[in-house]
């Protein structure tokens, strides 16, 4: 079972870049992914030999990489080298191996910015329909601290369910941010009618906010809200720096008329500053499941059960643990972890009919052991 089955792992071996391959080794573990290195090379260098050696080199050192990665015990395919436009091909390719998500660094930038975003990086995320990680220069990516901000959008409800399986994998605290966006004073006659204004405005966001989280399934999640009024980018700066944040999880925007990719206005101020490694997605998740339909082996569905249900895929869970008791019908565990989901999903009924099985079996269990104690006796 994965649910992050694959990254693309897009290795420019900058020195801006060094920890991460440690990051992808670190993320593969942590979701049982496979990896796909990936190197693009310019296109326009004219010296025949100046080609071949770097050709060469790209090769030895993904190659290098992928070892690194299999001494692990980390899946991976062939790496790719392409040649041309470094976001153009990172961008195909994830769709070509269909990739869960694209791993980067935050590259290079221009003298005294504050924080690192290369152009490379900054075109992948705004051209790719794949998520996108983007991490910082020597961040080791360990996640103690989510940040999620939403606007009740489509894109931001997609963050937030990605956002909430990962909190559980990491065992991460998670932030649900909302910033309440207030008008300007030109609209209103005085200051007091603004204030009034302001104050109604929060309290209906509040309770939007609200309504929004009540479609999530927070169960043992470790999690926290923050609303606030202000600027939506500033608010989600501030938060991450109060916060100690580890991981930024965004949504982003869609398409414009003319059918390209872009980010939204909040979410370009905000990549191009947050100081910390963050995650953008757009129209597809980094959380896919994959089961195996074809597992035979009782142990194997009961261990994918317990995972399942640790991310807070109850249903998923329960059908796995009923595929457990096909092989094996008394396992009584199998019995009382189905009776734990739907009580999770709020189904108590079906709680109670499993757990009662469970029961019943500890029973029959309990009088079996002893009518052959009591057989041993009469034989001795």
């Amino acid at each position: 079972m994965k649910i992050l089955e694959k990254i693309l792992f897009a290795q420019d071996f900058a020195s801006t870049s060094k920890n991460l391959e440690s990051v992808a080794l670190y993320l593969a573990k942590t979701f049982n992914s496979t990896i796909v290195p990936i190197h693009v090379l310019p296109d326009d260098i004219v010296n025949s030999k100046v080609k071949a050696l770097l050709d060469d080199t790209a090769h030895n050192r993904l190659k290098a990489t992928s070892d690194h990665f299999k001494e692990h015990g980390i899946k991976t395919e062939k790496p790719i080298i392409k040649y041309g436009a470094a976001h153009d091909h990172i961008v195909m390719s994830a769709s070509a191996v269909n990739a869960n998500m694209i791993l980067v660094g935050s590259g290079e930038t221009r003298a005294k910015e504050k924080f690192k975003l290369g152009t490379t990086t900054e075109r992948i995320i705004q051209f790719s329909e794949k998520p996108v990680m983007v991490i910082k220069e020597n961040d080791s990516l360990e996640v103690n601290t989510i940040l999620c901000p939403v606007d009740f959008s489509d894109p931001s409800a997609r963050a937030l369910r990605n956002a909430i399986i990962m909190a559980r994998r990491f065992k991460a605290h998670l932030i649900i941010l909302s910033v309440c966006e207030l008008p300007g004073s030109s609209w209103f006659a005085s200051k007091e009618d603004l204030k009034k204004e302001n104050e109604a405005r929060f309290e209906k966001h509040k309770t939007e906010f609200d309504k929004f989280l009540t479609s999530f399934n927070l169960n043992d999640v470790n999690w926290s809200k923050e609303e606030f009024c202000g600027t939506p980018a500033e608010e989600i700066l501030k938060q991450v720096n109060n916060n100690n944040v580890d991981l930024l999880i965004m949504g982003t925007a869609g398409r414009t008329g003319l059918n390209r990719l872009v980010v939204g206005s909040v979410t370009e101020k905000v990549i191009r500053e947050v100081p910390c490694s963050f995650l953008t997605l757009k129209s597809q998740d980094v959380i896919n499941l994959h089961l195996e339909t074809d597992i035979k082996d009782f142990e194997t569905l009961f261990s994918a059960g317990e995972q399942l249900e640790k991310d807070g895929l109850y249903e998923l869970a329960i059908e796995q643990y009923k595929a457990s008791l096909g092989i094996n019908v008394m396992h009584v565990p199998s019995y009382s972890a189905i009776a734990r989901c739907f009580d999770k999903i709020d189904k108590p009924e079906k709680a109670s009919m499993y757990r009662k099985s469970a029961n019943e079996i500890k029973e029959r269990i309990w009088y079996s052991k002893v009518e052959e104690e009591v057989r041993k006796l009469r034989g001795s």
